[in-house]
């Protein structure tokens, strides 16, 4: 007995969210940009998504990232203190995204 390919399904993969600390919008994770506060104390851009440290979502566009940088909301999300030169940092990256 022959079983027909279309009749066959596909199983439906998860795709995992996360929601955006600035804007408060639940995105798939692959569309956001994750930052890590790291065991040194440091915060960065975590492009792998992978490195150790507590980790929060910005969405990839600038007005996201001047409200999620502003106000200690970042300080409060990563849940530790945010050295000048590493806001500096992040800052500096929000500026070569694209406004969307």
């Amino acid at each position: 007995m022959k079983r027909n390919r279309a009749s066959q399904a596909q199983p439906v993969r998860h795709i995992p969210n996360r929601t955006c600390i600035a804007c408060r919008e639940v995105r798939p994770k692959r569309e956001l940009i994750r930052l890590v506060y790291t065991t040194d104390g440091t915060a960065e851009v975590d492009p792998s998504g992978k490195k150790a440290g507590r980790g929060v979502y910005l969405c990839p566009s600038v007005d996201c990232w001047q409200k999620g940088l502003a106000k200690d909301k970042l300080e409060r999300a990563l849940r530790g203190k945010i050295s000048t030169e590493s806001r500096q940092n992040l800052l500096a990256f929000g500026k070569t995204l694209n406004s969307t």
